[in-house]
């Protein structure tokens, strides 16, 4: 059919936006898919219905309708809860030649389906082809969740399936359920995906839209090596379903969401303890409690809301208030009484995490237990232990608030130029003697330190005499002028290492 046909759809009633010079192009088949890039998923010639779900401002507009151009898609038809289509998707539909459609707000997608469908196929199939459709969109836009519909994947194809997150938490699927921990360390860790693994095989859901540390992911019983390619088609057709229902289910627009961000700026704004209060205890949260602050931000590409759903998913204490200031997440967390060191357990499963980030990373800053009425100062403490861990290279860095009573504090309120400056003079006259003589002065210089100056401690985790760490010292000392019996030189040198 073509795309004018469907301007004569009785129960569709779409109306045209704008292309209408395009309304000759053919129509193969009909997707609906509110994933921010789908064009992995698209083979050209599709009408794409969308709720335009993955739109948050005018260059998502851009970007969507950019991707829809290049796979080849024939048209968009978008529809909204109220309103009209925003101009800015109009507009990039005009620049990209892409016809838009408008689905009235009291027509289903589902509807739309089945008529293009209807006209496209006359196979003797397609009353099962449809219903089965119908119930995939049914079960996962109408609340019955993502179980409906691997149910019925079970039913009708023969494959127990489960949606699991990055921590293992299994989210929907048939009981028992698999080993989590395990299964979502080989999704973490797998080179490429799908990936078969101890009797099941694991696809992503947003693929490389998203690093897999913020991803979901489903776990098929069998290998999917042996599968027919139908089978295959499949797991990339639920792999968008549960992306949308993912969509949904986030809890950004929801009132508990709202809520948690009215508080966490609340918090920074320094609002009374009377109001900081009452808001906790709409959030559901005891103002009588105790409470740690997490900072956290990523780095390229990963995006604050991925950064969000990271932090939410891996916090390992239920109900935290998660905010979004700018580029920066603000976790405010309910510590139990019975918690003994609630960074050491938010340390542990963001670690978990770090395999996940092969591209980009995250910097966390968690506070001390604090009182409700000291939440303010808490979260300055995250915010500022996560600037010096966004400092460091590690995919997943994570600083506590201990650290900063410390040497750390110091060094990272100290300029890049005059830190750099500052470890050349100290270390480079002994890097350089080591590489000429392969003399090991710098290592023993750092385990020197590291036994307050011992010379026979130092001698024996160096395996060397006496005598000989005594010349090496002497040797340092030369090189740089500096006394190690004097404690102001030890101090120099023990800051230039951990600066190194």
């Amino acid at each position: 059919m073509k795309l004018r046909a469907l301007l004569t759809l009785p129960d569709s009633r779409l109306e045209l936006v704008t292309g209408r010079d395009g309304l000759d192009r053919p129509v193969r088949w009909v997707v609906t898919t509110d994933l921010p890039q789908p064009g992995r998923y698209l083979r050209g010639g599709e009408l794409v219905l969308s709720g335009l779900m993955w739109r948050s401002g005018p260059a998502d507009s851009e970007a969507f309708v950019e991707e829809l151009a290049k796979a080849g898609v024939s048209a968009l038809a978008g529809g909204l809860a109220r309103g009209a289509l925003p101009d800015d998707l109009v507009a990039a539909c005009r620049r990209h030649r892409m016809p838009l459609f408008s689905v009235p707000e009291d027509v289903a997608f589902a509807t739309v389906t089945e008529e293009v469908v209807r006209h496209l196929s006359g196979a003797r199939d397609l009353t099962a082809v449809l219903d089965r459709h119908r119930r995939l969109v049914a079960g996962a836009g109408e609340g019955a969740g993502l179980g409906a519909v691997l149910d019925l994947v079970t039913r009708d194809v023969g494959l127990r399936c489960w949606v699991l997150t990055p921590t293992g938490r299994v989210v929907a699927g048939p009981e028992p359920p698999p080993a989590g921990g395990e299964l979502a360390h080989a999704f973490l860790t797998a080179p490429r995906l799908p990936h078969p693994h101890d009797g099941v095989t694991i696809f992503p859901v947003a693929a490389e839209t998203v690093p897999r540390a913020a991803d979901w992911f489903l776990a098929f019983e069998g290998d999917a090596r042996d599968w027919p390619p139908e089978h295959r088609a499949l797991a990339a057709e639920l792999a968008a379903i549960v992306a949308l229902e993912r969509a949904r289910l986030d809890d950004r627009l929801s009132v508990e969401g709202r809520l948690a961000q009215e508080l966490v700026r609340l918090v920074v704004s320094a609002a009374g303890a009377g109001e900081i209060a009452s808001r906790l205890a709409l959030a559901g949260l005891d103002a009588g409690a105790s409470f740690t602050a997490v900072a956290a931000s990523g780095r390229p590409p990963l995006r604050p809301a991925e950064v969000r759903a990271v932090l939410g998913e891996a916090i390992p204490v239920p109900r935290p208030v998660v905010g979004l200031l700018e580029e920066e997440v603000i976790a405010l967390v309910p510590v139990p009484e019975t918690e003994k060191d609630v960074a050491d357990r938010i340390q542990a499963a963001l670690a978990a995490l770090a395999p996940g980030f092969t591209d980009g990373g995250l910097a966390v800053g968690v506070s001390d237990v604090v009182a409700a009425g000291e939440l303010r100062g808490a979260v300055e403490e995250a915010r500022f232990a996560r600037r010096l861990a966004a400092q460091r290279a590690d995919p997943v860095c994570v600083v506590r608030h201990d650290e900063l009573a410390t040497h750390v504090l110091l060094l990272a309120s100290v300029p890049d130029d005059v830190r750099d400056m500052f470890r050349v003079r100290l270390l480079d006259p002994l890097r350089t003697y080591d590489e000429v003589h392969n003399a090991d002065l710098v290592r023993t210089l750092e385990t020197f330190l590291q036994n307050s100056g011992s010379w026979t401690r130092c001698a024996e985790r160096l395996h060397l005499h006496v005598n000989s760490v005594r010349y090496r010292i002497q040797r340092i000392e030369e090189l740089t002028g500096r006394d190690l019996s004097r404690l102001e030189d030890r101090v120099d040198f023990f800051l230039a290492l951990r600066l190194g």
